[in-house]
């Protein structure tokens, strides 16, 4: 999942630099979203991994 935020980081970069501001938009937004959501995920990872142990 954090590939694909990268993906879209690059895409929005990508976008901007050409001059495509909605897509940009549009693109860097996906990936914000991507990335807390693979944060968030991982927080829980975490969490059940210290709550699983004897």
């Amino acid at each position: 999942m954090l590939y694909y935020a990268l993906v879209f980081f690059v895409v929005a970069l990508i976008a901007g630099v050409l001059g495509f501001g909605g897509i940009a938009g549009a693109s860097a937004s996906i990936a914000q979203f991507l990335f807390f959501l693979f944060l968030i995920l991982f927080v829980i990872s975490l969490v059940m991994q210290v709550v699983r142990r004897p």
